[in-house]
């Protein structure tokens, strides 16, 4: 029986025994300083899944809404990142959500901060992603950061941002430069207690003629399709 994170399953979750998965998921405890208290195990096996996948197209790797690091170092760890070629793009406010997007929020922003889920050190950010070359930091709020990402084409998109305005955005942006076959994760998409995104989400999937794959993880996953014609 799997039962973690809003999840609960009898079928089969041998992932979680995998050595490389073992190894990835530490990673991202460490990222968040050594203590698990999230038991994301799904929602880190689709992300690693995803990058996997993504790793064997052209494009670079981006995350908008990275907080500690966990997901992404998890991927660095799996993929054993200075092997690929690639460069990952990590953008975040680095001080919690951006306060203009949520007002109904901003108490339990304020609290999450103080808490220390939400980092307020990106200096502390840098520092766990300093073992890995081929990595772009990027401090600031969506969508004002996004033209400071200079790929030219991308094979692994996560957004991570828990507000609709800047997730939408910066899946806007990088509609184009996802390659055909990309990944592009949405975290929220079908978690509890963030209907709002779905909603966002599923208009600017009608926009683009694609569909939203819902997972029981609370994630959302959209693959890019190749261009009409191809």
């Amino acid at each position: 029986m799997f039962n973690a994170d809003g999840l609960q399953t009898i079928h089969c979750h041998d992932f979680v025994d995998d050595a490389a998965f073992v190894l990835a998921y530490q990673r991202g405890v460490k990222a968040i300083g050594g203590v698990d208290e999230y038991h994301w195990f799904w929602r880190v096996h689709i992300g690693l899944w995803a990058a996997s996948g993504a790793s064997k197209l052209d494009g670079d790797f981006v995350e908008c809404g990275v907080n500690k690091g966990f997901l992404s170092s998890a991927i660095m760890e799996y993929l054993n990142w200075d092997s690929i070629g690639k460069t990952f793009y990590l953008l975040d406010t680095f001080k919690g959500l951006d306060e203009r997007y949520v007002t109904e929020r901003l108490a339990m922003n304020q609290d999450l901060l103080q808490s220390g889920q939400y980092t307020s050190s990106v200096g502390d950010v840098r520092a766990n992603f300093a073992e890995w070359n081929n990595v772009c930091i990027i401090e600031g709020p969506i969508p004002e950061t996004l033209g400071r990402v200079d790929a030219k084409s991308v094979a692994y998109l996560h957004i991570d941002m828990n507000c609709a305005p800047p997730e939408v955005a910066a899946a806007h942006f990088f509609w184009d430069r996802l390659v055909p076959g990309a990944f592009m994760l949405l975290d929220d998409y079908a978690y509890h207690g963030y209907h709002e995104q779905k909603v966002a989400m599923d208009v600017f999937a009608v926009e683009k003629g694609v569909d939203i794959c819902s997972l029981p993880t609370g994630q959302g996953l959209i693959i890019k399709p190749p261009h009409k014609g191809t």
